[in-house]
């Protein structure tokens, strides 16, 4: 089905965004019984509910999401449109959405801040997760991605510097356990490795497939998580070399090694890829990756 009125999606747009019928209707400029009345509309012509109501405001249900992701979408897209279209051109403001996975964040965090600071303008979000957002539905300008290249066609790939990681222990681990002599004497220490999506990693499947599975000790789903073992003593784990950099709380028990390092991925929507908010952090990001080592 099409949508015939966009003024219902709108509504729905600000009710999400605002989070109250009123603050929705003050932003809109109409009555609150209005904002009503099209939320209404709207969950009647779908057939489902967009909306969960609670004392303390509205919050969307899936469906809600899935569609408000596409309407934010669309809402920029006019804008940008607008804006061409009255001759101003296009600029860097507004919210820039970026995703990536869990383990980036610490590379990412200095790049948005300086990004960010040259541009007083934008607003930007930064969304952790193991999962794929889905930029073809709006839930993101920039995704960072790890592992093969992303294949969906309406998306743009760009290769960035792959993330190398090693093995390391505390300090604390090598007085009570001490160093490994090389790989052969790994077998008889104690291991921290991955479980859950963070598990497909290059490195984590390299060490279950060598490490006896009674000599992991410690098994965690998030990066953060994995370092924390790593640093209290737990076992020896993988860190990226990011991660460890400049630390003399740690020990490097095995260098680097091509077979662990992970190719990322900095990923667009055609559709947004040539507007000047991701050009311009595009750019940005490629000159702060060239010092990734």
């Amino acid at each position: 089905m099409g949508f015939d009125n966009w003024d219902e999606v709108r509504t729905a747009f600000q009710v999400a965004r605002m989070g109250t019928v009123s603050g929705a209707a003050e932003a809109l400029g109409v009555h609150h019984a209005t904002v009503i009345r099209h939320i209404d509309a709207l969950e009647k012509r779908l057939g489902t509910k967009l909306f969960q109501r609670h004392a303390r405001g509205y919050t969307p249900t899936e469906a809600g999401r899935d569609l408000l992701s596409v309407a934010q979408t669309t809402e920029e897209q006019f804008g940008q449109l607008a804006s061409r279209i009255r001759g101003q051109g296009e600029k860097v403001a507004g919210e820039l959405v970026v995703t990536s996975i869990t383990g980036v964040a610490e590379r990412l965090m200095p790049v948005l801040a300086d990004f960010q600071a040259l541009h007083p303008a934008l607003v930007v979000r930064f969304l952790s997760d193991m999962r794929v957002f889905r930029l073809d539905y709006g839930e993101a300008h920039v995704a960072i991605r790890a592992g093969a290249a992303p294949e969906e066609p309406d998306n743009v790939a760009q290769p960035l510097p792959r993330m190398r990681s090693g093995l390391y222990a505390s300090q604390g681990y090598v007085e009570r356990y001490g160093m490994p002599q090389g790989l052969t004497d790994l077998n008889r220490h104690r291991f921290i490795t991955a479980e859950g999506p963070i598990a497909r990693a290059p490195f984590h499947r390299w060490l279950v497939e060598v490490i006896p599975p009674e000599r992991i000790m410690v098994r965690a789903s998030e990066s953060r998580a994995l370092e924390a073992a790593v640093t209290s003593g737990a076992g020896i784990g993988f860190l990226s070399t990011f991660q460890a950099a400049g630390r003399d709380d740690l020990v490097e028990v095995v260098p680097p090694r091509p077979e662990w390092d992970a190719p990322l991925w900095v990923v667009t929507h055609v559709d947004l890829h040539r507007t000047l908010k991701v050009q311009t952090f595009l750019a940005h990001l490629k000159d702060a990756a060239r010092t990734w080592t």
